[in-house]
């Protein structure tokens, strides 16, 4: 780019200082002239519009006497001085010609003058192209613009002032597993080798921000006690990760007192929270369970979308973020923002599934790539797979968000087969995705030479919806007990399969009794369509889901997808009298078992 700069330079004042006066010297005027001409064409056209007739002159010294000497000299010496001048030029220009073009043309002065111009107009033309193709779109991949430099400047003088004019803020990080329990063991391995990569990218600990229950690496049933690992041949990513909060501080109280930067709303943890400033960037990064409207949380209550959104608006009502991109992975995820997300905050998201669909585990048990036949659990989510390994297999320096965006959702729908994946989505302040992923990952000094976006990691993956990848691990878990714990494991998998169907059953069952036995499923499992929120009422979603637990029992983590039909009750304004007695008739005697309620909620 700088010696393009140069060379425009160049080009400017040799069409300056010789072919606009050249042109201006006609009667006409100068103009462009497009076609590029021999020495000869160029010679007979200049002739043709100066007119083929004869120069006369007079020259008049009005004097006499050698008194007046000066007067009849002056002629004859402005006469020899102007015909010196052009012999002058036509010689300047054979030796420029000479100089750069070697015996390429001619040496007729004329022709030599005309074949400099004609080139010139070459050079013109390449740098035009160039400028066209490399500097603007350059200069317009920048968030606020192209401007003209004037100023030559070193690729590392380039690179230091593009993150100067980006902000020189800092770089957060909120990374949050929702869920615990070596079931779970995905989720954790997730958080901690997301926290690996924004490592290596140069993020600081006192800048990232770790919910997670802690609970995996310690477990009896961890082959590797300790050690946690995010891929079949991955290395350990659990070294290292702060553990700001664990076990019974991992709530949804507790992550949006961090992301407001509420020090004194804290309970227990490290009591670091995002203290941010007007210049500063946020990175989110979610993964668990989730159903709509819904982010499971290992600690009641449940996160609910509505206040997630609000804490969003309040947080850039308080101008402490310029900008922050949110990496949510769960179960129906795009119902977490779509029809609430505002496009006008400097919030991008994007999410592993749409709003009506599960997201994926991968590398489980069984599966190509399947993990070490020790584990017998999945090590991954396929959405968080797909951006972890993108980011660490290019420049991010390079790679914008909007790349990361289409390799991830590529790679997430196993390339558009979704035999096993789902559609990624986005949503929020699309402006941001032209940005570059460094400026919320950080840069890894090891990738300085991997392309932007050019490795392809088309192989595609076995998946397996995340509700039932809990069935996975009971049914690995059971096949490798011993004799003396298997009729335990059976018994765990037996309830968890009766609880399912005993959901399942008493949705369907309420869904007749207040819109009858032709429309009541279909109402209670219709979706609102794109662009809508799932419901209006959102304390209304709240009270009736409360209601369905103090009836029929708790959720659980497999049961959040049926907040759909608790929405779709408010979104009808049915009574809460006549549900309380369609729970009642469905659920009267069943609140017990493993699952009974007694008096929590989930939301």
């Amino acid at each position: 780019m700088a010696m393009t700069r140069v060379i425009c330079l160049i080009v400017v004042l040799v069409t300056v200082v010789v072919i606009l006066p050249a042109g201006a010297a006609t009667r006409g005027g100068w103009r462009w002239d497009p076609l590029i001409r021999s020495p000869v064409d160029l010679e007979d056209e200049l002739d043709a519009q100066m007119g083929n007739g004869t120069r006369w002159a007079v020259l008049v010294a009005g004097s006499n006497g050698y008194g007046n000497y000066r007067h009849q000299v002056s002629h004859i010496e402005n006469y020899s001085k102007r015909l010196s001048k052009i012999e002058e030029l036509h010689t300047f220009f054979m030796v420029f010609e000479f100089a750069i073009f070697g015996p390429l043309t001619p040496r007729h002065p004329r022709r030599t003058v005309y074949a400099f111009m004609a080139m010139t107009r070459v050079i013109c033309l390449i740098v035009v192209l160039v400028t066209v193709v490399v500097i603007l779109p350059a200069g317009a991949a920048t968030r606020g613009g192209w401007r003209w430099d004037p100023l030559i400047r070193s690729p590392v003088d380039l690179e230091d002032e593009l993150d100067a004019q980006m902000g020189n803020g800092t770089r957060w990080a909120v990374l949050v597993a929702g869920s615990n329990g070596y079931g779970n063991y995905r989720h954790q391995a997730d958080v901690c080798h997301a926290y690996q990569i924004l490592k290596k990218g140069g993020l600081k600990d006192e800048n990232i921000v770790v919910f997670m229950y802690d609970d995996i690496a310690s477990s009896e049933m961890n082959p590797r006690p300790g050690v946690i690992i995010n891929h079949p041949e991955g290395e350990d990513v659990y070294a290292g990760v702060p553990k700001d909060y664990t076990g019974e501080d991992v709530t949804v109280d507790n992550l949006f007192a961090v992301l407001l930067g509420d020090k004194n709303a804290v309970k227990g943890g490290s009591g670091k929270v995002i203290d941010s400033k007007p210049e500063d960037r946020i990175f989110l990064y979610y993964s668990d369970h989730g159903g709509p409207g819904v982010l499971g949380m290992p600690n009641a209550p449940y996160l609910v979308a509505k206040d997630l959104v609000e804490v969003l608006k309040k947080k850039h009502e308080a101008g402490t973020y310029k900008e922050m991109v949110i990496y949510l992975e769960a179960c129906e995820s795009g119902s977490i923002f779509e029809g609430l997300l505002p496009e006008d905050i400097n919030v991008y998201a994007t999410t592993a599934s749409g709003a009506e669909e599960n997201s994926y585990g991968t590398y489980c048990p069984g599966m190509e790539p399947s993990p070490p036949p020790e584990y017998i659990t999945c090590l991954g989510d396929l959405y968080s797979i797909a951006w972890m390994e993108d980011s660490e297999t290019h420049n991010l320096k390079k790679e914008s968000l909007d790349q990361q965006f289409k390799k991830v959702k590529e790679r997430t729908s196993n390339f558009d087969t979704y035999n096993s994946g789902s559609h990624v989505m986005e949503y929020g302040t699309k402006d941001i995705k032209p940005e570059k992923v460094y400026l919320y990952q950080g840069f890894d000094p090891e990738t300085v030479n991997l392309p932007a976006n050019g490795i392809h990691l088309n192989k595609q993956m076995d998946g397996v919806n995340q509700r039932d990848a809990d069935l996975i691990f009971l049914w690995q878990r059971y096949k490798k007990s011993t004799e003396s714990k298997r009729a335990e494991v059976f018994k765990q998998i037996t309830e968890t399969l009766t609880h399912r169907g005993h959901l399942d059953s008493s949705i369907d069952m309420i869904g007749v009794l207040l819109f009858g036995p032709q429309n009541g499923r279909s109402i209670l499992h219709s979706a609102r369509g794109p662009g809508l929120p799932l419901v209006d009422d959102w304390e209304c979603l709240k009270t009736t889901a409360r209601l369905f637990e103090k009836h029929c029992g708790l959720l659980t983590q497999y049961g959040m997808k049926h907040m759909r039909a608790f929405a779709n009750i408010c979104n009808n304004m049915v009574e809460k009298s006549a549900v309380e007695e369609a729970f009642t008739a469905t659920c009267n005697g069943k609140n017990t078992g493993p699952y009974v309620s007694l008096g929590a909620h989930s939301v």
